[in-house]
């Protein structure tokens, strides 16, 4: 009988671990008390790099919100008003599709969702990840790379059409370091 629930024991254990070891991740933050998680769009691997630093910093698991299309140099040529980058910030109702989902987004509490700014506002994939998801009483912290704009016009505009969020304040992160995420971050909750 002893033998019997070792087995089982040890079964349940090695299925909870063999879950982790597949990419699932449960991340708490520095506090321990919450789950975080770190979405964010990058076109050119810029915001990825502060992605995953904010991450690192937070101890949040990281979610890569990739187009089902990729976009190639061409598409993200904001000069030229026939690409594809163009043509769907000029379209407000554009929802570029998404590869893949956050497994299980309901055990997060606090999401930072990342990506470069474009015509001066968030691009079109993050209004498909925010319709993807219930981010209704979740803490939402965007954050965002860019050029030349600020990202005051992204956090209006993510206010606006996502009401049932709880937002904080957004931040530029061009050219952070770990320590400056970390001031941040901790400023932030």
């Amino acid at each position: 009988m002893k033998q019997i629930l070792f087995m089982a024991i040890l079964g349940l254990a090695s299925m909870s671990m063999s879950g982790c070891s597949k990419g699932e991740q449960n991340s708490a933050n520095q506090n321990g008390d919450t789950k975080t998680l770190v979405a964010y769009f990058s076109a050119t691997g810029i915001t990825e790099g502060v992605a995953k630093d904010l991450a690192e910093v937070t101890g949040a698991d990281l979610y890569k919100i990739e187009p089902e299309q990729p976009y190639t140099s061409a598409d993200l040529d904001w000069r030229n008003e026939q690409s594809r980058s163009s043509v769907e910030m000029k379209d407000k109702t554009s929802r570029p599709a998404i590869k893949g989902k956050v497994e299980d987004m309901a055990r997060y509490d606090t999401i930072y969702v990342g990506f470069p700014i474009w015509w001066y506002t968030c691009p079109t994939i993050i209004n498909t990840f925010m319709e993807s998801y219930d981010f209704k009483g979740k803490t939402v912290i965007p954050f965002a790379t860019s050029g030349g704009s600020t990202i005051d016009k992204s956090c209006e505009d993510l206010k606006t059409a996502y009401p049932e969020a709880n937002w904080k304040e957004g931040r530029l992160l061009n050219n952070a370091g770990k320590e400056d995420i970390k001031a941040w971050t901790s400023s932030v909750k």
